[in-house]
């Protein structure tokens, strides 16, 4: 994930491959039941599960709406192509997976600044033979950067679906994370879609607070909870998608969702048109 103050941004750049410093890509993927992970990602992630239990059903619930929203996207819209910042660790059912899945030709180009991740994911991460996908070494706060990357790959002149999943929470400011929204969607054209979800402190508040403030004790790259209402704000000039910014596991959930998969938590998210 990217996000956070510049100097923040380099250190947990720095921190990827020290096994001795948690990293919320690494930590992520033990929520997820994967093994790129180190004891001290672990341990982390662990204690901040006994704070906030939930929290590896918002990491299967964000990975499950992210499939469906892709999904959406190339079936309905006839999206071919999507750049994804602040991919993480590569795992189960990936960006470029699910759109290959529903169109061979699809193109994806992930962007992140961390070493570990971009190593596994030119490893892991694989084409089909119609479609592309490209990797990017970029930083959130330099949307230009990931701009000319992309453009490598993706038609500029073609709508895009620009995936912001659970990294503008790491930008302590929420008018600059809209202002790194606005810039990023203003480079890709009139059709172009915005997929993003982020932690949110209104259903389980308290526990989700208190286990942030674990992480933030912990690792160098900090994040922020923020109300529904202002991650509203990133969405501000664009056609929202039925059923709007809800709870991810309420986003058009599968038809034979049920438990857990349908169960609120506090993991908001959306997908909206540019005009």
């Amino acid at each position: 994930m990217l996000g956070g103050d510049r100097d923040a941004l380099a250190t947990g750049a720095a921190d990827m491959t020290d096994s001795h410093l948690p990293h919320s890509a690494r930590v992520w993927n033990h929520w997820l039941g994967g093994t790129d992970n180190f004891p001290v990602d672990r341990a982390v992630g662990d204690e901040f599960a006994a704070f906030y239990p939930d929290i590896t059903v918002v990491a299967r619930q964000s990975r499950a709406f992210l499939k469906r929203a892709v999904t959406v996207l190339v079936r309905e819209h006839g999206v071919r192509q999507f750049l994804d910042v602040g991919s993480g660790m590569p795992t189960a059912e990936n960006t470029h997976q699910v759109a290959q899945a529903a169109d061979a030709g699809a193109r994806i180009v992930y962007v992140d600044n961390d070493p570990l991740v971009l190593a596994h994911a030119r490893k892991l991460l694989t084409s089909t033979p119609e479609g592309r996908t490209d990797y990017a070494d970029a930083d959130l706060h330099e949307p230009a950067t990931i701009i000319e990357a992309a453009r490598a790959t993706l038609d500029l002149e073609q709508p895009v679906g620009l995936i912001l999943m659970n990294i503008l929470g790491h930008v302590p400011d929420p008018d600059q994370a809209t202002g790194l929204v606005a810039e990023l969607l203003a480079a890709v054209p009139s059709g172009s879609f915005l997929i993003t979800a982020d932690g949110t402190d209104v259903i389980d508040g308290p526990a989700f607070t208190a286990a942030i403030g674990v992480w933030n004790a912990n690792a160098p790259l900090g994040y922020h909870l923020r109300h529904p209402d202002r991650i509203a704000r990133f969405l501000d000039g664009l056609d929202v998608l039925e059923p709007g910014l809800v709870p991810v596991a309420r986003w058009r959930p599968s038809p034979d969702a049920g438990g857990d998969d349908l169960r609120a938590v506090d993991e908001y998210g959306a997908v909206a048109r540019k005009p």
